[in-house]
């Protein structure tokens, strides 16, 4: 049966949805009544709901086994999704698996099947080839950002798992831009094509900001200066080059946090998470954080270096100005620099003098404890207000994770903290509590 509407109405209650927009309205509809779906859509527009949705509405509550297969191209957008699902509150068990982390992990999570697994093409192969998790009562395949998972080289991979599936009823493809042809080996028949890819991106402004030097460096900081305390990301094209982007921001005390794809999974956890509870407020990052990023609204993105293709530029542009929001997507240019063909109506932007930003306020502690814990937001904050005599403004965003958690405390209190609280005990478990 499709979504009851009450159901459909608390879930959007439960994730502070005032209402559906187009594009969500009409993925509903059609994904409740078709075989095969491609939905385009930009970043930022709400494509995870729109799937969710009509998929939840149809599950069984009765079966005790995999019902839904998400194959998405980075652990990070596992993670988002399996929280978005946690918040909707279906009551349905979900659980991503990705690289990166313990195979005995998966192994705990899928003791007892969740009714939708999530996972990176790379880890759900080596499961199944594993024998790890049954394929046969899985109806629905979501391939989410299918075109990014095509261009780093899951191709392989995702042929094996969806030969592996027999009883596949429901193909769903996203993407937030228009793909050159979509991938023989998924079998779509027919599909029904959803496609907002070429809606303009609410609010967004693209300004050109002028460096009269090639390293750009300087100009960076200029700028940082000039957007002021915002949320943002710098994009640089190689790792060596966050390397230096990170070291002269450092010089020049502007706190950032770094994310790209060499770096361990949990350091890029730990950057987000940091951003998410305002312990930086930027992040040098490679295209990597284009997309399927948890992280709050940005005001701004910057280009250090342009990317070599327009989809690129769409999908680093589509993480601010997201949802009917306003946002500034700036390119930093030599002056002798030419812009690329498909860069057009941007201006250049003229940068004022200020100081650079000030440190942010907040510190981030890692407790060693959590959901697998039985620890709730609610414990931690009891034990932090209460035997850490903290008030409620001292006291950030608490992130629980399944066996460890992080919080935000007044950067003032943190070492007062550690030395109160390490060692103490949190339900039965005894915690160590230090600073990330």
């Amino acid at each position: 049966m499709p979504i009851n509407i009450k159901n459909q109405e608390d879930i959007l209650i439960k994730l502070k949805v005032q209402k559906l927009n187009p594009m969500q309205e009409e993925a509903l509809t059609a994904i409740d009544s078709s075989s095969d779906i491609v939905l385009l859509s930009p970043t930022g527009t709400g494509k995870t709901l729109a799937y969710l949705l009509p998929i939840i509405g149809k599950l069984d509550a009765k079966s005790d086994e995999i019902q839904v297969l998400i194959l998405v191209p980075s652990r990070e957008l596992a993670l988002q999704i399996e929280q978005v699902i946690r918040e909707m509150g279906s009551g349905y068990k979900t659980n991503a698996v990705y690289g990166g982390r313990a195979g005995y992990q998966d192994k705990m999570d899928l003791k007892h099947n969740p009714t939708i697994l999530i996972g990176t093409p790379g880890r759900v192969a080596d499961l199944l080839r594993r024998n790890i998790f049954s394929t046969e009562f899985i109806h629905t395949l979501v391939l989410d950002e299918f075109d990014k998972s095509l261009e780093i080289g899951f191709e392989t991979e995702m042929s094996e798992i969806i030969a592996a599936m027999p009883n596949i009823k429901k193909k769903i493809l996203t993407s937030a831009t228009q793909a050159t042809e979509m991938p023989a080996f998924v079998g779509l028949n027919h599909p029904v094509c959803i496609d907002y890819s070429h809606e303009k991106i609410s609010q967004l402004k693209i300004r050109t900001v002028i460096s009269p030097t090639k390293d750009k460096l300087m100009t960076l900081v200029k700028t940082l200066s000039h957007i002021g305390n915002q949320p943002g990301i710098v994009f640089c094209n190689f790792k060596e080059t966050i390397q230096e982007v990170s070291d002269y921001l450092t010089t020049n005390n502007i706190h950032h946090g770094c994310f790209f794809g060499g770096m361990e999974q949990i350091d890029r956890e730990r950057t987000l998470i940091k951003f998410r509870n305002g312990t930086h407020q930027l992040i040098i990052a490679t295209d990597l954080a284009a997309r399927g990023l948890d992280i709050p609204e940005l005001k701004f993105i910057i280009h250090f270096q342009l990317p070599p293709r327009s989809q690129e530029f769409t999908h680093r542009n589509g993480r601010t100005a997201r949802m009917n929001s306003d946002g500034t997507a700036y390119i930093l240019k030599w002056e002798k620099e030419e812009l690329p063909d498909f860069i057009k109506d941007t201006k250049t932007e003229e940068i004022k003098d200020a100081p650079t930003p000030e440190a942010p306020i907040w510190k981030t502690l890692y407790i060693t404890g959590g959901r697998r814990d039985k620890i709730s937001k609610g414990d931690i904050a009891g034990l932090f207000l209460k035997q850490g005599g903290l008030s409620k403004e001292q006291l950030g965003i608490i992130e629980v994770k399944q066996d460890c958690s992080y919080v935000a405390v007044h950067a003032s209190k943190m070492d007062v903290l550690v030395n109160t609280i390490n060692n103490n005990k949190l339900k039965t478990k005894k915690i160590r509590v230090s600073e990330v």
